[in-house]
Parts: structure tokens; sequence; C-alpha cells
């Protein structure tokens, strides 16, 4: 696909702010405290990241879903960790407000996470209910003006610190499955929530992730988001933005390793010459540079494609997640082996990379779940 000039224009915005922002100095301190930096966040959200899918009258850039995948593609280059910064308000934090919230919600919720004021984070999986999410055990019954909500959600991203949470619950536990879910906007500061210690992860360090408990938390029926026992259709929607996302995160990061690989083989000498002439390393540049090209085709067709309202949008959401989640792990464990020795050291980037990479095909669905959905459509 050739870019418009525009799109073009903001590809530079984005690796040129990547490249300048997302120092080795921030990445290695994210490393070590393992805690959201406050201050790379506000200045993404002074640059309007935070809203660049979101509508302008709700404080977004209003651009489009092929914008949205250059500027996670751009950023997970540098640093896929500091691309969520900017996917969650663009994604599964905004997206079930955009899809079915009243005005008043949106105004409300979604123009303070666009401007990056507040962060609203996405809470479906529990500890039973992962690629199940249809098994759902958080329970919210309606007591007069308000709806009490227990459960227990897990592996939420950005939970420590968010402002917000789209909580899902059962609202009729007389319907089976992912029947009788609703959802529910929490503010995390309401009696009775807490969050659990944040997880220690084998990559994506730096952008904590914890358990979201809820017990007898009043939620005022005027949070209650979209229609009463709809909410996991609005679920699985929302996921298929995110997917197209994460699609776009693992190109990147794909991209970034390719791009330490290419470096290295060609400064790093052996038998006398860089190991860039030697063919078992060449082959293996063109085959991940011959991967990552094919998984950002389909990720820039599938942003055009859903923006045009193409009715296969899931399936290509999927394809799309699948491939490039794959890929990334392929190309990140080519380009440790092109390191050598070198790519087990914590100095060099590609061993960040290499565990960052293994998060594509697991969350936001795992491939087996895209597989699933893929053939789903194929097989109706």
């Amino acid at each position: 696909m050739i870019l418009s000039q525009q799109h073009q224009m903001m590809q530079k915005l984005y690796r040129q702010f990547a490249e300048t922002e997302f120092t080795d100095e921030l990445l290695d301190r994210l490393e070590e405290t393992e805690e959201f930096d406050w201050d790379i966040h506000n200045k993404m959200a002074k640059y309007g990241f935070m809203g660049v899918k979101i509508p302008v009258k709700y404080g977004g850039q209003g651009a489009d879903s092929l914008a949205y995948a250059l500027m996670i593609e751009e950023f997970a280059r540098v640093s896929p960790v500091l691309s969520i910064y900017a996917n969650t308000s663009n994604s599964l934090g905004a997206g079930p407000l955009l899809y079915c919230g009243t005005e008043e919600q949106k105004q409300k919720y979604v123009t303070p996470v666009a401007k990056g004021e507040k962060i609203l984070v996405f809470a479906l999986t529990e500890p039973e209910a992962g690629s199940d999410a249809g098994g759902t055990l958080t329970t919210a019954v309606q007591d007069g003006d308000y709806y009490v909500l227990n459960g227990r959600k897990t592996f939420i991203s950005g939970a420590p610190f968010a402002d917000y949470a789209v909580i899902y619950a059962k609202t009729d536990p007389t319907q089976r499955g992912s029947r009788g879910i609703s959802m529910f906007i929490v503010d995390m500061k309401l009696p009775g929530v807490t969050c659990g210690k944040p997880e220690k992860k084998m990559g994506i360090v730096g952008y904590p992730t914890s358990d979201i408990i809820m017990e007898d938390v009043r939620v005022h029926k005027s949070e209650l988001l979209g229609p009463l026992h709809k909410g996991f259709s609005t679920a699985m929607k929302t996921l298929d933005g995110g997917r197209l996302g994460m699609a776009a995160q693992a190109v990147g990061m794909a991209q970034g390793c390719l791009d330490e690989s290419v470096k290295y083989a060609k400064e790093r000498k052996q038998f006398g010459q860089p190991i860039a002439k030697f063919q078992a390393i060449s082959f293996m540049l063109a085959d991940m540079a011959t991967e990552i090209e094919a998984a950002r085709q389909l990720v820039y067709s599938t942003a055009v494609r859903m923006d045009a309202g193409d009715p296969e949008t899931n399936k290509l959401c999927a394809m799309s997640k699948l491939y490039a989640a794959e890929m990334c792990n392929r190309v990140a464990y080519k380009a440790v082996q092109i390191h050598g020795g070198y790519g087990y050291i914590k100095d060099y980037k590609v061993e960040r990379f290499y565990r960052d990479a293994r998060i594509a095909s697991i969350y936001e669905g795992t491939s087996q779940v895209q597989q699933m959905v893929i053939s789903g459509n194929l097989l109706r």
C-alpha cells in the first residue's frame, strides 16, 4: 500500500517522536522501576496521541484507523511498552463508550481520556474466564437506583493507576454463557474497589498489570453502559479494534528487531568479515524483512477496510493479529540468534524485544482464539 501524503506526514511525526523521546534512559528506568511514567504520558498527551482515533467532538484528533495503526507501529518499533501508553485510550479504553455510550457518558469520560487527563481501562478477563469470556462470574445486582458489583478481574493492564474501568458483569444469571452480561463504568476510587499487587511479568515491563477486586461496589444506574444484558457483543466489537492495534504493535516490534539485527550484522566481524556477508545470516534477514512486510500490508489493508465498513472486519482483524503476532515471535527469535550470545544480554535491545514479543500471541485473544474467530467466519 502506498500511503497518502497525509499518512506519510503522520508516520514521520510518530517516528520522530519515538526516536527522540523514547530514550534508552527512559526505557531502562521503566525496566528497573516497573512503574508507569507520568512524564512521558503527559508529553504524549500534549501531542494528542492519546486521542488520535477519538472524534474531535470528544477531544481527540479524529484520525482514521490507518493513522492509529501507524502510530502504534512506529512507537512499538522503539518501545512496545510505550506504544501501549497511547494504545489503551484509542482502543479498549474508549472503545465501548464510543460504540454505545450516551452523549453524557462520552462527554464525561471520553473527553478527558482523549486529552490524557484520565485513564480508562477495559476489564473483561477473570481468573476462570480468559479465552472463555462468556464464563464471567462477576455479578451486578440491581438495588434501587444502583447496581451492586461483586467479583474479580485479572490481568487488567493499567488497573493500578486507572481512574475508571469498564467492568463486565453478569446481570441476568438465568442466561447462560455470554448472554446476560452488562457493562458498567466504575470509578476506581469507589468504596469496595481495590487492586491486587502488580504482576511480575516477563515483558511489557513499565505498564503495570493487576487484578481489580470488587466487594459490594455500588454503581449508579447512570453508569450502565449500553443496553442491559447486551454487553458481550460490544466487548467483541471493541476487541476487533484492539486486535488491529496489537497487530500493528507486533509489526513495530518485529521491525525494531530487524533494525537492530541489520545494524549488528554489519558491525560484528567473524572470520575476518562482517557476519552479514555469510549467507546463513543474510538469508535470515531476508526472511525477517519479507514476513514483516507481509504482516504490515495485512494490517494496513485491514485498517482501511474496517473504516470502510467491510463486513469481514471481524475475520480480518483476527487474521492480522494471528499472523503479525506469530511473525513477531519468529523474527524476535532470529534477531537473538543473529546476535548470538550478545542477544541474551540485557544491554542489547533484542533481549528486551524478545521478552516483549511473547505477549503478542497471548493478550487480547491468544493466537488460538484468533484461529477460532477466523475458522468460525469461514464455516458459518
